[in-house]
């Protein structure tokens, strides 16, 4: 047997590449406008991923009250809420998008299109394997759509009780303060203790605790007190 010759480094280098270059003649993708089509689907122009939430072909009037409404619900008291909001708004956006993605494409696949994909006359073809292709991507998206919602959700509402128990906590220190000036005979302001509520802010919450004080009282002698 003849032993094998070894190539020198450089045309080693120079053989891999014209074979890599010859492999490649043989994956350049999709060639026939059928194929490019298929490949299209792929990629499928669904704005799911993209920086902006509304494309251009939306209604702009209706995401802008779309956006309107979560805030109107979550009502963002801190620059932070307002950003998890408004991701909260542009995810929901998005995830509605989906089934109306979805509809089309089921209709396409019923009724292919007849317009021609080339000078060359050659139809484009478009069935339900394409469909399944591209509902099948569609649901991924669905799904990790669906992830970040919750996520967002989780988040907003873990800040916001979170700032709402500490307002709590903070307007029934200024209430008591509230009381003990007002028993002492001596003028208060909330703001001389650091708080950010005006004094009506502060005398609504102390009348309203009151009130709940008085109702419970009422409530334990008639339902739970021995006769």
């Amino acid at each position: 047997m003849q032993a094998a010759v070894a190539l020198p480094v450089d045309r080693q280098t120079r053989s891999r590449s014209a074979v890599n270059r010859a492999n490649a003649q043989h994956s350049t993708g999709p060639r026939t406008p059928a194929g490019k089509h298929r490949s299209s689907l792929n990629a499928l122009q669904h704005g799911l991923t993209s920086r902006s939430a509304v494309l251009p072909s939306e209604d702009l009037a209706a995401y802008q009250r779309h956006i309107q409404q979560f805030h109107d619900e979550y009502q963002p008291a801190t620059p932070t809420e307002t950003q998890l909001v408004h991701e909260l708004a542009n995810t929901a956006w998005r995830l509605n998008r989906i089934p109306l993605l979805e509809a089309d494409l089921l209709a396409r696949a019923a009724n292919p299109p007849t317009e021609k994909a080339s000078p060359t006359g050659q139809e484009m073809a478009f069935d339900i394997v394409d469909a399944h292709r591209a509902l099948a991507t569609l649901g991924l998206h669905g799904q990790r759509l669906s992830r970040q919602f919750q996520k967002t959700l989780t988040q907003l509402r873990d800040i916001q009780a979170e700032r709402c128990e500490r307002q709590k906590c903070d307007l029934q220190d200024a209430a008591a303060l509230l009381e003990l000036h007002k028993h002492k005979g001596i003028p208060w302001e909330p703001a001389d203790h650091g708080f950010v509520f005006s004094k009506h802010e502060v005398e609504r919450f102390a009348e309203r605790m009151m009130r709940l004080n008085e109702s419970r009282h009422i409530e334990h002698v008639r339902f739970y007190a021995r006769p």
